[in-house]
């Protein structure tokens, strides 16, 4: 069997016009004070290619233009909307007041297996993921409705926050096609 690479003409990617007017994933991803300006990018370039509603980016969290967001974003920071808010809780509590489920990534007591979460296709969810060193602040996660937790078995006992974002909209996404 001899696999060809498509060239991009082949792989009928959406114009920028054509990316707002399709359909979104119930999803807005909220970055709790996240300091890589790559993982931003990488959050938005994965955003994109799920169709995310949109990112709230908070706290230190770099915003768009930036050089770094834009060297892993590859663009996408342009299509994917953004907000900045100058702390998540004032995110998480207009998201609330739009009718939003807080999923906050993390683990905690009683969290949630990713592999146990099942999104309802009629809800909307505001999937908030943390800081690279200190994960979701607990004050955060203190108003979230739900906590999600990824499982793992190595060693380590976190995931890069891209890598994170990665897993659960994946996850998220295949669950809401079926």
């Amino acid at each position: 069997m001899v696999n060809r690479k498509l060239d991009n003409a082949e792989l009928h990617r959406k114009t920028a016009d054509e990316y707002r007017a399709a359909q979104k994933l119930p999803f807005v991803v909220v970055l709790d004070n996240v300091r890589s300006l790559n993982n931003v990018g990488s959050v938005f370039r994965t955003a994109d290619a799920l169709l995310i509603e949109s990112i709230h980016l908070c706290g230190f969290t770099g915003t768009p233009p930036h050089k770094e967001i834009h060297k892993t974003a590859l663009g996408a920071e342009l299509s994917v909307p953004w907000q900045h808010f100058d702390t998540t809780e004032t995110a998480i509590a207009a998201l609330r007041a739009k009718g939003y489920t807080i999923a906050t990534v993390e683990q905690t007591e009683g969290s949630i297996s990713l592999c146990d979460f099942r999104p309802e296709p009629e809800k909307r969810y505001a999937l908030v993921f943390g800081n690279e060193l200190h994960g979701v602040a607990q004050e955060v996660v203190d108003q979230s409705d739900i906590c999600i937790e990824i499982p793992q078995f190595g060693t380590k006992h976190s995931f890069n926050i891209a890598v994170s974002a990665g897993i659960v909209l994946w996850d998220c996404f295949v669950k809401l096609q079926k």
